[in-house]
């Protein structure tokens, strides 16, 4: 009976099967999911390591600024069914980390360091995952305008993006309100009400819990950001979302020694203990003496401080080993990434296998060797990719046929999504400007051949085609073709504008805007600068002369895909000597069409908002973060104003700013620096004085919109008493109104001395909060008396507004353009503000402050309110 029924049985092992199939498998797979809500699968080597991985992400991605990016999985801890998330190992095999049994194995690419400045995320596509990542969680980053790569940045507003609508990151709803809509900005462009209905805020999901209330103030608050595209809504978001409490702070769960449940956040500035969502403690890593764990206890050792015998050491206790270890690597990666320079080097011992804890060290490059690594890149690859909705249908840029049929029929613009990020060697310009409202009138004209040649681009192995374009020029020597870029401007040759009925229009075939130039005259044009470009066009001269220009042809989609037009110049092949010697005149037509074709603005846009390698230690210090009216503006250490005997101390918040007039050696000297507060009130005296300065233009009123501006400095006129700052007794002396300035005269006497000195005051009232004024006349006759001022004082003249870098940088722009234009001086509005910017950080904070000021210039030298001085002047 037995024999009977064996033959009807039978066991097959699948999985001891599947495991031994595992074993002989040569390659893993991991699926790995981008902040864009697509995925790819790699393929590696079993035996490869997480540094191997994370470079074939990097590289399908194209991403150059990697160090602020990784790989995060979760792993289940076992006997306690909790979930870990974890930081991808770049020295440790894929196997030994990844024990999922499942194939391929999962993760997610997420910003890993958050930087402290959205305005130095250079690579827009980084700031935008940034943005993303902010929308999903609101916490993370430290500074990120340090990111050069506009790809890097766009990453950066994906991340954030995301964070915000899971709501990791929370915030009052004022400040998620303002967020939001900088966010509509971004995906739907200006605010306009044919195109937008009651309803259009609702299409995309903003926040957690989302409601009608809630949208309707996002959508007033989009009605304001008119002019922005979307990298400026994107690195504004960027700029709000760096003053949250919990911005750039990792969570991890803990308890604290009575039981309670915390959370200790990990920063690039420290740790932070959490108790119910409520800020509890926070621990500076200058505070911190040593952090530690054993077993699932993570200890915190603290500097003692005043009378204090011992260091104090805190303990928590977190759920398992496994969540108590990730945490002190949190603590290790955040601290070497922001804190130092390099890595300390892991240090091997002859008995090494005799020591005990963890040998784990942080081994990629720290924030300080990244951004040395991006200034010694002289040349990048930026991408052009097209934003849209992320929270949206989806299609691949090479079918972009399929999205313009689909446009044709009416479809929104917000139903789509490019997945897939072309690589090109110029950044993408915005599909809308601060003109025109965004609707589907406004979107960049891509005809058949663009479409094709956008797929071929796909395709690295695509051959590059050129052509010859060969021109004479015409009778008054022009061929009638703008060009722009060149090795100085990191930026390739291409032809900027064609004027019609011209020889570059007429020529056969036809020059195109957009066209790239290989070669003129047979020399390769690669590695010139952009003035050697112009000499070498200009070279081609004669009746019988011929220019012959190689030509990649329509590199770039007209509108769409064009580069940001940096500063370029008509290029005649022949100049008189007296037109090549008004370098004025010329500069002058330069800016005029800069400011029409609004490539000036966007340069200005993507100037260094601060000198790479200046520090601004002396600020930062304990005892003077109470001296800043705004915490994230401050003096560099190399030019700060000293005080010599104030009470509480050498530091205010003031820099030395000079500017050269290099023909007639005149050197203007200001002292730029902050609106006093109440505190430093006694300091800004004393510094008024010990510098000598004979004149103090204020250029902000007291308050406004309700919130304080400066503190009142001075006392009334009606005062017979003396206002007494330490040993400076202050009298107002006398006091004139007039529609925009108000000029005040004080007289200072020094009690120890007897010594008396009368300064000079000007408020300037006339320009409005977040704004410029509507007329330049009122700021012009300002400028015109500090000038005529100047001529009694070789002393620097204080000039503040509130945070003293906006209207304070306009007004020393101002000046100084005006004297150059005296001595028929070059004016390089664009070199002028570098300049300034070296000697304080973000003097001009605005593009429109910038483009107020040279609006002012251009009428200053139209209407010949400021001439050349006769001995300056062209004969």
């Amino acid at each position: 009976m037995s024999r009977t029924f064996a033959g009807l049985s039978g066991t097959y092992n699948v999985r001891a099967n599947e495991l031994a199939l595992q074993r002989n498998t040569k390659t893993v797979r991991c699926l790995v999911y981008f902040l864009d809500d697509t995925q790819h699968v790699f393929e590696l080597d079993r035996r490869a390591k997480g540094d191997q991985l994370l470079d074939v992400v990097f590289r399908h991605l194209e991403l150059i600024e990697r160090d602020y990016f990784g790989l995060q999985f979760t792993e289940t801890i076992a006997h306690s069914g909790h979930s870990n998330a974890r930081w991808l190992d770049p020295n440790k095999r894929l196997r030994k980390q990844l024990k999922s049994s499942r194939a391929p194995f999962l993760l997610f690419f997420k910003v890993k360091f958050y930087v402290t400045d959205p305005s130095r995320l250079l690579e827009e596509y980084t700031r935008y995952h940034f943005f993303l990542q902010i929308r999903k969680d609101i916490f993370y980053v430290t500074d990120p305008s340090r990111l050069l790569e506009e790809y890097t940045r766009y990453h950066f507003f994906l991340q954030i993006r995301k964070d915000i609508v899971s709501a990791r990151l929370v915030a009052p709803s004022a400040a998620l309100a303002l967020l939001c809509s900088l966010v509509v900005q971004s995906e739907f462009g200006d605010f306009c009400a044919e195109e937008h209905d009651p309803q259009y805020v609702s299409r995309l999901k903003l926040v957690p819990n989302q409601s009608a209330d809630f949208e309707e103030k996002v959508s007033e608050l989009h009605a304001l950001h008119r002019g922005q595209t979307p990298a400026d809504a994107e690195l504004n978001f960027l700029i709000q979302a760096k003053a949250l409490d919990m911005y750039g702070v990792e969570l991890h769960k803990a308890k604290d020694t009575n039981g309670r449940e915390i959370q200790i956040g990990v920063s690039g500035s420290g740790l932070l203990i959490l108790h119910n969502g409520q800020k509890a403690n926070h621990f500076s890593w200058a505070k911190i003496v040593k952090i530690s764990f054993k077993r699932r206890h993570f200890f915190v050792q603290l500097r003692r401080e005043g009378t204090e015998r011992f260091d104090a050491l805190l303990g928590f206790n977190s759920c398992s080993y496994r969540t108590c270890k990730s945490l002190w690597k949190a603590c290790v990666e955040q601290h070497t990434f922001f804190r130092l320079q390099t890595p300390k080097p892991h240090t091997k011992k002859f008995f090494f296998f005799f020591s005990l804890g963890s040998r784990f060290r942080y081994s990629g490059k720290t924030e300080f060797q990244t951004l040395e690594e991006n200034r010694k890149r002289l040349q990048r690859t930026d991408r052009t990719f097209v934003r849209t909705a992320r929270f949206h249908q989806t299609v691949p840029i090479p079918h972009i046929n399929n999205l313009m049929l689909s446009l044709s029929n009416g479809q929104s613009r917000d139903s789509f999504q490019s997945n897939r990020i072309q690589s090109t060697e110029s950044p993408a310009k915005s599909a809308w400007t601060a003109s025109s409202p965004f609707c589907l009138k406004s979107l960049p004209f891509i005809d058949k051949e663009e479409t094709n040649r956008l797929s071929s681009l796909s395709d690295d192995s695509s051959p590059v085609h050129l052509h010859t374009v060969h021109m004479r020029p015409d009778a008054d020597g022009r061929f009638g073709f703008n060009v722009k870029g060149g090795h100085d401007q990191n930026c390739p040759v291409l032809v900027s504008r064609v004027a019609p009925n011209t020889p570059a229009d007429l020529a056969n075939p036809q020059l195109r805007e957009g066209d790239q130039v290989m070669a003129i005259n047979g020399s390769d044009v690669s590695g010139l600068s952009h003035e050697q470009i112009v000499q070498l066009i200009r070279s081609t001269r004669g009746p019988d002369a011929q220019l012959s220009l190689s030509i990649r042809p329509n590199v770039y989609a007209r509108d769409a895909l064009l580069p940001e037009e940096p500063a370029f110049q008509y290029i005649p092949a022949d100049a008189s000597p007296t037109a090549r010697a008004d370098a004025l005149a010329e500069s002058m037509a330069l800016l005029a069409e800069g400011l029409d074709s609004g490539s000036l603005v966007l340069q200005f846009e993507q100037l260094n908002r601060k000198k790479s390698g200046e520090t601004m230690n002396c600020a930062r210090l304990p005892d003077n973060l109470s001296k800043n009216r705004y915490r994230d503006i401050s003096p560099y250490d190399s030019t700060r104003v000293v005080l010599r005997d104030a009470l509480s101390g050498d530091y205010i918040n003031a820099s030395f700013v000079t500017m050269h007039v290099t023909t007639t050696g005149v050197a203007l000297r200001y002292i730029a620096t902050q609106g006093p507060l109440k505190e430093t009130t006694e300091d800004f005296w004393q510094m008024v004085w010990e510098q000598q300065s004979a004149l103090i233009i204020m250029v902000t009123p007291l308050e406004e919109k309700g919130r304080q501006k400066c503190h009142k400095y001075w006392p009334e006129e009606a005062d017979d008493e003396l206002a007494v700052f330490g040993a400076l007794r202050v009298r107002l002396v006398q006091q004139s109104d007039c529609l925009a300035t108000i000029e005040r005269i004080f007289q200072i006497t020094d009690s120890k001395t007897q010594e008396e000195r009368r300064v000079r005051h000007l408020q300037y009232l006339a320009w409005p909060d977040h704004g410029v004024p509507e007329r330049d006349n009122d700021f012009l006759d300002l400028i015109v008396s500090v000038r005529e001022f100047r001529a009694q004082s070789s002393q620097p003249f204080v000039v503040h507004c509130s945070a003293g870098i906006g209207r304070t940088g306009v007004l020393i722009l101002m000046e100084a353009a005006m004297c150059a234009m005296e001595a028929n001086e070059a004016i390089g509005a664009l070199e002028l503000v570098r300049v300034m910017r070296e000697q304080r950080a973000m003097l001009i904070q605005t593009s429109s402050q910038f483009r107020f000021v040279c609006e002012a210039l251009h009428r200053v030298f139209r209407d010949k309110i400021v001439e050349p001085l006769p001995q300056f002047s062209i004969n």
